[in-house]
């Protein structure tokens, strides 16, 4: 392990491969948002049809995850993430592909299977490269890659399916899972699973006993979901609520990412040491951001202030719900540091299921009650998360044994 030096050249460019593959994944994965319309024209469906991407997607990983996590238990790290990798790009070119939208999904969930067990890796992977009190940080730069996904990679997407069509986008998303594949061959240490010193494997199993990671994982998929509830939506919550359309769209979607990379930038150093107080900010700038769209959305006003107040929300949105992932996932590992990939691989599944339960309530609340009703629910959901983590105790503790700050 490198553990000489937390910010070594060596060190700094493995993170670089990891949160290169965390962009080519997160970007493969939300691709439908911004390419919602296009897709939907091509293969003759409804958006809401499309919209059902998402929910599949995370249906296959959620119920993947753990399984593929054991078995691919004793597995060198760096084995295990380049065969994700193949996968990846597998699926996307299947999906580039794709005569029908039938085939499209059969593509999609190929790299669905192994997307869980990417995530439940990969932060892993970045925290053995550090000491442990760097460990925050370092499972934040390898998130950087999805902040980057959702600065350059959706809007990059979206504005090539407005242009040329979704399938050459789609492509150019294979070609760079490609390029990432090899980089992280030769990047990356093999990090065989065992302790340094005796080479034995630690213990594995008992998540479900681990009553700290367990309720840390129950709020995660209640906070994911009421994320992805209007997240799905994103476009049509720009377009509809904001009042933002056309290519300025593209420009607003990457001003979210933007927020996302700037937030979680400026909590690096306080999620390694005041991680509750970190993600309650989060959350209370979440809940502010939904309450707002929401008003927005009921109130139907056309005006500049109205639009102004769209585009800080969606800002303030963007800024706060990127920034909570790394910590929430650094604060699952701490629950179990003989098996933090266990531990990360129960943490990714909840963010599946809540991507999964997101997605299609989204889709019920859009399509019967209307926009303003489907960004209620996420404030709703959103605030509900807050108050828990108000008043937990222990879920953020900075080691086992110690109490939280």
């Amino acid at each position: 392990m490198l553990r000489a030096g937390p910010w070594t050249p060596r060190v700094t460019i493995a993170l670089g491969v990891l949160a290169a593959a965390a962009f080519i994944y997160v970007t493969a994965e939300i691709m439908p948002v911004g390419a919602l319309s296009a897709i939907a024209r091509d293969l003759h469906v409804s958006e809401a049809v499309v919209g059902t991407l998402l929910a599949s997607y995370a249906l296959v990983a959620a119920v993947a995850t753990l399984p593929l996590v054991r078995w691919t238990a004793s597995w060198p790290r760096r084995r295990t993430l380049l065969w994700t990798l193949a996968c990846l790009s597998a699926s996307q070119l299947i999906s580039a592909l794709a005569p029908t939208f039938a085939v499209l999904a059969s593509g999609r969930l190929l790299c669905a299977l192994t997307h869980g067990l990417m995530w439940s890796v990969i932060a892993p992977i970045g925290a053995r490269l550090v000491p442990p009190s760097h460990a925050s940080r370092a499972t934040m730069a390898v998130y950087v890659g999805t902040g980057l996904a959702l600065v350059v990679g959706s809007p990059l997407t979206a504005a090539m399916s407005d242009l040329w069509g979704w399938r050459p986008a789609v492509g150019a998303i294979t070609i760079a899972s490609l390029v990432v594949l090899v980089a992280a061959r030769f990047a990356l240490p093999v990090m065989a699973v065992g302790d340094a010193v005796t080479g034995e494997r630690p213990p594995r199993g008992g998540h479900h006993r681990n009553r700290p990671l367990v309720v840390l994982c129950a709020l995660t998929l209640v906070g994911v979901t009421a994320h992805f509830i209007s997240y799905t939506f994103i476009v049509v919550i720009i377009r509809d609520v904001v009042g933002v359309h056309g290519a300025h769209q593209a420009w607003l979607l990457a001003a979210y990412g933007v927020a996302g990379l700037t937030g979680m930038a400026l909590l690096a150093r306080p999620g390694d040491r005041r991680p509750k107080a970190a993600v309650v900010g989060c959350l209370a700038g979440s809940s502010l951001a939904f309450a707002g769209l929401a008003a927005l959305g009921f109130a139907d006003w056309h005006t500049f202030v109205a639009a102004l107040a769209g585009v800080v929300a969606i800002v303030l949105w963007g800024a706060t719900a990127n920034a909570m992932p790394p910590m929430l996932q650094a604060a699952a590992m701490r629950h179990s540091p003989n098996d933090p990939d266990g531990a990360s691989g129960l943490y990714v599944a909840a963010f599946q299921v809540g991507i999964m339960a997101g997605s299609l309530t989204g889709g019920l609340l859009y399509q019967r009650a209307g926009v303003g009703a489907m960004i209620s629910a996420s404030a709703a959901l959103m605030l509900a998360a807050l108050v828990c983590v108000v008043f937990s105790r222990g879920l953020f503790a900075l080691a086992p044994a110690t109490s939280e700050k």
